[in-house]
């Protein structure tokens, strides 16, 4: 008798791993470093680790730091080597990876710092291949890499193992790829300071590694996650190489793994559950890919494209097609807050309450106006009890230039002088010669940050003026997870959750707007989400009544956008609003022409606005719908 076969994942040439959230793959990545560890501990052997560094593992290296803290984990016979470090830098600038491992890691365990082998970012270049080899040599001698942690670059880079990077490549000094540069440049004033060089491990060093695990996280590593996992090996894609390794795994959050057939086709490996949200996603995916609207699709492009089970289970193409039209149809609304006085099953708002009390939650203090400005002034245009509640301060997006500006402008001067107990005058004297003097490496002092703080006040609360709300419905949080002075933020607090649940408490909502565009390279949007969606579960779980009316929608818009089958609301603009919506982004003036920590999207925002919203209403249009000027597109998020 055959035994029935898994199919979810027969087109994945590397195991992978799907959590859902990047808190649990972290977690069960430090359980498996954490049970080698102590497996070794018994056997009185050492353990020798590979480490990477970046963005995507700060999550497990804060929770090998709680297992050390809370679960008594000892490093003492560990041993790491770290991927790479950037050159040339000092070791003690705010982006280096020797201070981010200590600050990460290091500084908070046992392990003895002997054991610790980073490479150098600022030995002379003509010592650099020496020191490579002795890297190599060091490796060795510990007797191999028995764990390698990884993560990926969107161009599938491994350490800096750029595309084209060879397979049999040991540790040595790289270029890095321009676009590495631009995706690491948030770590950076600005690209131009982005080290051009970096020290990196190589491929057939990784590959020499017992057992890889490589983490990823975030719809933007979703692409190559799949070409890395479903595409043939090569050295375009680095990633891809570790095919040819004996124990590899790779570890994805859902919206990493977004790309993989199992979720992007899941009727390609097998059998597949045709909810309607399903059926939408096969059959907008299918128009788009052939061009053609969704009411002209036809039994013979269902069979000839691997969706014949759909057409078994639902009826002929005729059906499927109205039915899948009536679900885009019914997602356009002008309405955003409900229509009121009007029996609609099928709007993605209710009529009732009207109007509405809404909140808008924007992390950084223009993303209200950049993400659902068109949304925004519809609120208000039609009568909703609107309040904006900017989460954080944003002043790291400042640029000292841009304060120069200010300074001869006391507005705002006295409350800052009043906390230092100092006269304006002083204060102003004194941060003159701090930004004279500031070196690139050097945060900002609190005053500084304060000052760039009241710049992006000023211009949130004019925003909010331009749309015609009143000041007493502006709320400026300044969250405590933001407020360090640097790149590198404070994970979220309970204080933070808490300052939420109040001002939530405080206007007890029946709609709640909030970033979900998480491809943010600054990690501010995700953190600023994750304190609304905690607040509004501990005020449900607290009984609150009014909660269990509160619905919450999701925006994107500055990094990233829905895809079409995922939108439940799309709201129109007319070319008259997309004008709106482009000066109200314009008085954000500290944003625009040079924005500091961008990504890797060297467009200003509003440009970025505007192409996405247009981009959705062509998107609705090619698939025989209405087609508008632009469009802003929400997700429904249950908690």
């Amino acid at each position: 008798m055959s035994l029935p076969h898994k199919l979810t994942d027969s087109l994945e040439r590397i195991p992978v791993k799907i959590v859902p959230n990047q808190q649990d793959g972290s977690r069960w990545v430090a359980q498996q470093i954490a049970q080698l560890i102590r497996q070794r501990q018994k056997e009185k052997k050492k353990v020798v680790l590979g480490l990477a560094t970046g963005s995507t593992p700060k999550t497990l290296y804060a929770e090998l730091v709680r297992l050390h803290r809370e679960e008594k984990l000892s490093f003492k016979n560990v041993i790491t080597f770290n991927l790479d470090e950037y050159y040339p830098i000092e070791p003690t600038a705010l982006q280096s990876y020797h201070r981010f491992m200590h600050s990460q890691l290091f500084d908070h365990i046992d392990i003895n710092p002997k054991n610790i082998h980073i490479p150098s970012g600022d030995i002379p270049k003509e010592s650099v291949k020496e020191h490579c080899k002795q890297y190599e040599r060091s490796i060795k001698a510990a007797g191999g890499i028995d764990l390698q942690i990884l993560g990926v670059g969107n161009n599938g880079h491994i350490g800096f193992n750029e595309p084209g990077s060879g397979i049999y490549s040991k540790t040595r000094l790289v270029n890095l790829d321009h676009s590495t540069r631009l995706a690491n440049a948030y770590e950076f004033t600005n690209i131009a300071q982005v080290p051009r060089l970096a020290v990196t491990m190589g491929i057939q060093t990784i590959l020499q590694a017992k057992r890889v695990l490589l983490m990823a996280w975030g719809g933007s590593k979703a692409p190559v996650i799949q070409k890395a996992v479903e595409k043939d090996d090569t050295e375009q894609v680095p990633a891809s190489l570790l095919q040819n390794h004996d124990d590899v795994t790779f570890v994805c959050d859902i919206a990493a793994a977004a790309e993989l057939t199992r979720f992007k086709s899941p009727w390609l490996t097998g059998d597949c559950e045709w909810t309607p949200q399903m059926m939408k996603k096969a059959v907008v995916n299918l128009a788009l890919s052939l061009e053609k609207p969704v009411l002209s699709l036809t039994n013979s492009d269902y069979n000839e494209h691997g969706l014949g089970d759909l057409l078994v289970e639902k009826g002929d193409a005729y059906e499927v097609n109205l039915q899948v039209y009536y679900l885009l149809r019914d997602s356009i609304t002008g309405w955003p807050g409900g229509k009121p006085n009007a029996n609609l099953p099928g709007h993605p708002e209710r009529s009732e309450p009207f109007p509405k009390r809404v909140v808008i939650f924007s992390p950084h203090p223009d993303d209200d106006i950049i993400s659902m400005g068109g949304t925004f002034q519809r609120l208000h245009d039609q009568g909703h009890d609107v309040h904006v509640a900017y989460q954080t301060s944003g002043n790291i997006a400042v640029t000292d230039e841009f304060v120069t500006r200010y300074l001869d402008f006391a507005v705002g001067f006295e409350a800052i002088a009043g906390i230092n107990n100092k006269k304006s005058t002083e204060i102003l004297q004194e941060a003159r010669r701090f930004l004279a003097r500031k070196k690139s490496n050097q945060t900002d002092t609190k005053t500084i940050r304060a000052i760039k703080g009241l710049i992006r006040r000023g211009e949130a609360s004019a925003t909010c003026r331009y749309v015609g709300i009143p000041d007493k419905n502006i709320h400026f949080m300044d969250l405590p997870f933001y407020e360090t002075g640097t790149i590198e933020k404070k994970p979220l607090s309970k204080k933070d959750v808490q300052l939420t649940k109040e001002l939530l408490r405080q206007l007890k909502p029946q709609q709640v707007y909030c970033a979900g565009d998480f491809a943010d390279p600054h990690g501010t949007h995700i953190v600023c989400f994750h304190a609304v969606l905690e607040a509004l579960k501990q005020i449900k779980d607290e009984g609150d009544a009014w909660v269990q009316d509160c619905w919450l929608w999701l925006y994107k818009g500055a990094w990233q956008e829905w895809s079409i089958d995922e939108i439940q609301m799309a709201i129109p603009m007319s070319p008259d609003q997309v004008i709106r919506k482009r000066h109200g982004i314009f008085i954000h003036q500290s944003q625009k022409d040079m924005v500091p920590f961008q990504g890797t999207d060297a467009r200003e925002f509003w440009q970025r606005a505007e192409e996405r919203n247009a981009n959705t209403a062509k998107l609705y249009a090619d698939l025989g719908l209405t087609h508008y000027a632009a469009m802003e597109a929400f997700v429904r998020w249950d908690y």
